[in-house]
């Protein structure tokens, strides 16, 4: 986490509140989140920059300003926020980078394991990187048909395909796991012996699933909060993620779990996914 449903929850809410407000300066406590800037010179060229837009790509919230594009990844247990008043100790515990705005708010890129990514941009640096990303799960153009010829061509499992952001991007183990489940599909099934027919079924499932993760403002598990502070919704509306020993919603079988697939918890439904 988080997914895209997080991201775009951020970068929704952020657009709004940011677009048009300038930065007055910039602070940073730690470095080892930047990836081709140094802190010197992301908190130099932050200073002073307006912020003309912001929008996701994958799970990147770009923050677009007059000059380079703000690049956060934010991992596991990143969060972009907003704060109208002055943080407490607690809230600038983990504030990696902060940014005082001309309206008197405040924002801050939290992250509490420090595990995310920072980028200052420029257009081609962006587009040199937007190149390795897959296609978007919500993507209109991005048909069934194109979503099961790109994944299909594995011959690795189907979950680690579908979280492999050079097929497509954006979903994570979350949304993965849900889908699947909805999909009827053996999450440790190569995904070359999945019929075609499923995978496109599959594609129509991870599209619901993401689109009604966004109306519920993302799922909170630990550390993830939206850009007002507030947590998400979507995790009272998981079918199996999570639910490990616990029954089916649909069968009553015991969901079983697994780290066998891809070293990440994988819970699924022995009946309902054959």
């Amino acid at each position: 986490m988080p997914e895209l449903p997080e991201v775009e929850t951020l970068v929704r809410q952020l657009r709004v509140r940011l677009t048009g407000r300038t930065i007055l300066t910039a602070t940073l406590s730690h470095d080892n989140l930047l990836d081709g800037v140094s802190a010197t010179d992301l908190t130099h060229e932050l200073t002073g920059r307006t912020i003309t837009d912001v929008s996701r790509r994958a799970k990147h919230a770009l923050l677009h300003t007059d000059t380079n594009t703000l690049d956060v990844q934010p991992g596991m247990t990143g969060s972009l926020i907003v704060y109208d008043a002055p943080l407490t100790a607690d809230e600038a515990k983990y504030a990696v980078l902060r940014c005082p705005l001309d309206d008197g708010a405040e924002l801050v890129y939290r992250d509490v394991r420090r595990i995310g990514t920072i980028r200052w941009l420029d257009a081609a640096g962006w587009e040199a990187y937007a190149a390795r990303l897959g296609p978007e799960p919500l993507d209109p153009a991005f048909t069934a048909a194109d979503f099961a010829t790109r994944l299909g061509a594995s011959r690795a499992a189907i979950k680690k395909v579908l979280m492999d952001q050079k097929y497509v991007v954006g979903v994570g183990n979350i949304y993965a796991t849900e889908a699947l489940f909805f999909a009827g599909i053996d999450p440790s099934k190569p995904a070359h012996k999945v019929p075609r027919a499923q995978l496109e079924a599959l594609h129509g499932h991870v599209a619901r699933i993401l689109a009604q993760a966004i109306a519920a403002e993302g799922t909170s598990f630990r550390d993830y909060v939206t850009s007002t502070g507030a947590p998400g919704n979507f995790q009272m509306q998981l079918f199996v993620y999570g639910r490990e020993g616990e029954p089916c919603r649909v069968c009553g079988t015991t969901l079983a779990g697994t780290q066998e697939i891809d070293a990440r918890m994988t819970v699924f439904c022995w009946r309902c996914q054959k």
